[in-house]
């Protein structure tokens, strides 16, 4: 087989193992509050260069997560838009829109880089999650994006411990260890669980991959934490 036979078929196999490289979402930010404390903030310590490469790095990965290979596995999204904006709260995502709020830039205490890294891989995982045409509960919703926070390794001082929270769809930092528990159970379960959230929502999908019912789950998990 001559040399260039080799490198189109390493090149093919390239290809088949991580089709997302050749996607085609590209990413615009723009800083609404540049002359703010926070706009100035984030200017000199995070910054478009970092801004984007978070933006894809974290693309990629929830892509991975939450197994969506294909194009006809994810929403159909082309670009993802960043606005930094002076506004109160921290984040949210609307639709393909990422809105990160300045103000909480200009008053983070702590690392702002790992900060700024973590809010934007659970803001990204809105984008490319499903949500069982928003009939999943907002717990779920936010515990799955916290819970790719998580898996990322982007994990804020202010979490709670695993086995800590009141109840399953508490959301965020809860639901996210209550979702890494139950994806020791079965590997992709996470996964799966967004998958069959496409276009509608039952508490049984809990039944279906994992043999028990939530509040088991739920109480199995608070149980493994007892000491």
């Amino acid at each position: 087989m001559s040399k260039h036979a080799i490198m189109i078929m390493s090149f093919m196999l390239i290809l088949a193992v991580l089709p997302e490289t050749i996607a085609t979402v590209k990413y615009n930010i723009t800083n609404t509050a540049a002359k703010s404390a926070g706009g100035i903030r984030y200017e000199n310590q995070i910054g478009f260069k970092y801004a984007k490469h978070t933006l894809k790095s974290s693309n990629l990965f929830i892509w991975r997560i939450f197994e969506q290979r294909n194009k006809a596995d994810r929403p159909n999204v082309t670009l993802v838009h960043l606005f930094i904006d002076d506004m109160p709260g921290v984040a949210y995502c609307d639709n393909n829109e990422i809105h990160f709020s300045t103000n909480y830039i200009a008053g983070y205490q702590g690392d702002l880089k790992n900060e700024f890294t973590g809010v934007i891989y659970h803001e990204m995982t809105h984008v490319w999650q499903w949500s069982g045409n928003r009939l999943t509960p907002s717990g779920l919703i936010e515990g799955i994006a916290d819970f790719v926070r998580l898996k990322a390794g982007y994990i804020p001082s202010h979490w709670v411990q695993p086995g800590q929270g009141d109840k399953w769809d508490q959301g965020y930092d809860v639901t996210a260890r209550f979702l890494d528990y139950c994806e020791g159970l079965r590997s992709g379960f996470v996964a799966e669980l967004n998958k069959k959230m496409r276009y509608a929502y039952s508490v049984d999908y809990f039944v279906d991959l994992l043999g028990k019912t939530v509040d088991q789950l739920w109480s199995d998990y608070k149980a493994a934490y007892i000491t």
